[in-house]
């Protein structure tokens, strides 16, 4: 399978879903939309919407943790959100929850960041 990659921008903030998988083969895919569109549209926080990804490796989390960094360092946050129990389950045991978080819905995460 593959990974279908949905992203709009709304402000200064990136809404991001993915659908499928997010493994080695389709990791560097990602990354460069991102950078592309963090870096082009003036990105200040990420919103990861994981509601259909099915699968994810080490690549995945070092795209992940790669744009938490650069968010970061722009005062920006990153949320991810709607993730499935497999999901969670690996961003538990990798430590993601110690630094992006959390929220159920993608809609509490836009609220938060005031553009719901």
């Amino acid at each position: 399978m593959s990974l279908h990659i949905e992203m709009e921008t709304l402000r200064e903030v990136l809404l991001v879903r993915l659908q499928g998988e997010l493994d080695h083969h389709t990791a560097e895919t990602l990354r460069n939309r991102l950078d592309t569109a963090i870096k082009d549209e003036q990105i200040r926080h990420v919103v990861l919407d994981l509601e259909d990804l099915t699968f994810m490796d080490s690549s995945g989390i070092g795209v992940i943790l790669g744009r938490y960094k650069q968010i970061t360092a722009r005062s920006g946050e990153v949320f991810v959100c709607s993730i499935n129990p497999t999901i969670y389950r690996i961003f538990e045991m990798s430590g993601l929850f110690k630094v992006l978080k959390y929220k159920e819905h993608v809609s509490d995460a836009l609220d938060v960041l005031g553009v719901a």
